[in-house]
């Protein structure tokens, strides 16, 4: 696909002159348009309260003729009135070329027949994410599996509770699967991540993203027993005040991870509720008034799901978000899909709502989405998601290695398959498509997790490993590392991927690919359109992908490749200075650029006018 003779427009500043409007404000936008797509006129479509209403858009006399972000010379660039009239504001362009053919750009691309507007682009008059999280770079930490601190005790000196069965850190082997799953202990702790955060500020973290901390009967926490108070085998309260006094004397922020649509069958709020019918907690759940039975998240018993329909489930689950920001910049929110919702009960957008009004406007809040994330963003809730579907599936679908026995694919039966630039291509662009643009950049850019296989397992390879990194670091989204992947650790499903960290352990430390973390995330930190620049697909094969990150000043043009291929030929008018794995490369007589084709390999050029 020869994507870069397509008009262009997206939803960050180069495109949109205000991102964060108002309801009733008045912005520009504006639309790329090649010379060789011979446009002669385009208009603005909206619908503001669901009529649409067409704006005539003129050329833009500065911007056409001019190089804009580098390249790009011979560019016309089209320009409207937009009027924010609605909470979402919808549009879309209607172009028509001189020889009379029509047509639609949408957020999902170049349409040339009527289509829906699910997936027009879109202006978000809701109170914006905060302005640090466009910057921020998560480092994921299962906290048994971290660190423990130097002057721990054994865990043999510890009086650990009946569920937990000890584990040596550097001998015993992850379990993934039966018996011993969830109560295998290895023992981290707070202190120990504070002792290592000079490694995760090394690597180019900025933001710490611990998974449950509070009390609980597994190693995942995921089953709280109480709200209150953090884990005592973590160094409770004390450890945590440290820990976040350690971080942010550095400058980095602290997210919390918060079960939404559950708490542990040994929650004191839900004891309560099992032990008493007529107590204030009884309400709180699902209780079948016949049989006793209990609602249980995926009929997990030791998960009963909260009824979000409870004024005491509403009250009491603020006062903890807002009780832990004392220490937390943000929240994480477990199974936010599934929070309430149940059967004809459909209160989630409404609970989202909720939970974000409760927070300062500066704190972090994304939703847990395992799949379509869609129709929950864009709403005066979460900021945005954990991006499985429209980042993490198609990454690992092209990036597929030949290791065998991975069990399933998030969910879906059999194991990952093998697709090609195309299908991936589409992936993504189908999920971009159905958000805002604030929605993608605020949604959190995965290869891995504590849920899931680790990257290295599912590429099979340190050199596709790096691929995937760089496509993380160079996509619109915020990067999300899980500790571990940086030295190359493997697991070949979500517990068994739970590896205790080598801080001792030479022969599982892969120096090249911690090296490879650390540069490609220096480059997105020193590089303003890798966080904030606009995205332009310019070409896709089945082994190659190639694209623009894009800003006024400057655009950087990324090339992944998962495997040995043709040479690519682009029409840019510009050089390219190579600033990752790639060396400078000069435009031919025709303005054209040759891009390597040989891999696996991801390349990052700075565009710039030619000399």
């Amino acid at each position: 696909m020869r994507l870069i003779e397509q008009p262009h427009h997206d939803g960050s500043s180069l495109y949109i002159s205000d991102a964060a409007p108002a309801l009733g404000d008045v912005v520009t936008v504006w639309v790329r348009v090649p010379a060789a797509a011979g446009v002669s006129a385009v208009h603005l479509r909206s619908t503001p309260d669901g009529e649409p209403h067409f704006v005539a858009a003129e050329v833009d006399p500065v911007r056409t003729g001019t190089a804009v972000g580098g390249y790009g010379a011979t560019d016309v660039w089209w320009r409207a009135a937009l009027t924010v009239r609605n909470p979402v504001t919808n549009y879309r362009f209607h172009l028509r070329t001189a020889a009379g053919d029509t047509y639609w750009l949408t957020a999902g691309g170049i349409v040339a027949h009527e289509l829906p507007d699910d997936t027009d682009f879109r202006a978000v008059a809701y109170d914006a994410p905060p302005a640090w999280s466009a910057d921020a770079v998560l480092y994921q930490i299962f906290p048994d599996r971290f660190a423990r601190a130097a002057d721990a005790k054994p865990l043999e000196a510890l009086d650990l509770p009946d569920w937990a069965l000890p584990r040596e850190w550097d001998r015993d082997e992850v379990i993934g699967q039966g018996p011993g799953t969830a109560e295998q202990f290895f023992g981290g702790d707070l202190d120990g991540i504070a002792e290592h955060l000079d490694h995760i500020q090394a690597l180019g973290a900025n933001t710490v993203y611990l998974t449950p901390i509070f009390p609980a009967r597994s190693n995942h926490r995921y089953d709280a027993s109480t709200f209150d108070e953090v884990d005592p085998l973590l160094g409770g309260d004390a450890a945590l005040a440290r820990l976040a006094e350690a971080v942010h004397a550095r400058g980095m922020r602290l997210i919390g991870d918060i079960t939404s649509n559950h708490c542990g069958d040994a929650h004191e709020w839900f004891t309560i509720a099992a032990s008493d019918v007529d107590s204030p907690e009884r309400e709180m759940f699902y209780f079948d008034a016949d049989t006793g039975d209990y609602e249980a998240w995926c009929g997990v018993k030791s998960l009963p799901k909260l009824d979000w329909a409870s004024p005491l489930v509403r009250q009491r689950m603020t006062e903890v978000l807002r009780r832990w920001l004392e220490y937390f910049d943000g929240w994480r929110v477990d199974v936010a899909n599934m929070t309430g919702r149940r059967g004809a009960q459909d209160d989630a957008h409404e609970v989202a709502a909720l939970i974000r009004r409760a927070l300062p406007a500066d704190a972090m809040l994304v939703g847990e989405h395992m799949h379509d994330a869609t129709g929950d963003l864009d709403r005066d809730g979460w900021h945005g998601a954990m991006n499985y579907l429209g980042f993490t599936r198609p990454v690992w679908a092209w990036l597929r290695g030949q290791a065998p026995g991975l069990p399933n694919f998030f969910g879906t039966p059999g194991d990952v398959p093998s697709r090609d630039g195309a299908a991936t291509y589409a992936t993504m662009r189908a999920f971009a498509a159905r958000v805002s643009w604030r929605s993608l950049l605020h949604s959190w850019n995965i290869l891995d997790s504590h849920d899931s296989a680790r990257i290295r397992t599912v590429t099979g390879s340190a050199a596709r490993q790096l691929v995937a990194l760089g496509m993380q670091v160079t996509l619109p989204g915020t990067p999300m590392v899980y500790a571990g992947s940086e030295f190359g650790l493997t697991g070949w499903n979500g517990e068994n991927a739970r590896t205790p960290m080598p801080w001792h352990r030479a022969g599982d430390r892969d120096e090249p690919t911690l090296a490879a973390y650390r540069e490609l995330l220096a480059l997105r930190a020193a590089e303003p359109a890798l966080r904030h620049g606009g995205l332009r697909w310019l070409h896709v094969t089945s082994d190659t992908m190639v694209y623009l990150r894009e800003s006024e000043q400057n655009a950087l043009l990324v090339a992944a490749s998962r495997a040995a291929g043709e040479d690519v030929s682009l029409a840019l008018g510009a050089r390219a200075a190579g600033v990752f794995a790639a060396t400078d490369l000069e435009p031919d007589g025709t303005g054209r650029l040759t891009l390597p084709g040989d891999g696996p390999a991801l390349r990052v050029w700075r565009l710039e006018p030619p000399r």
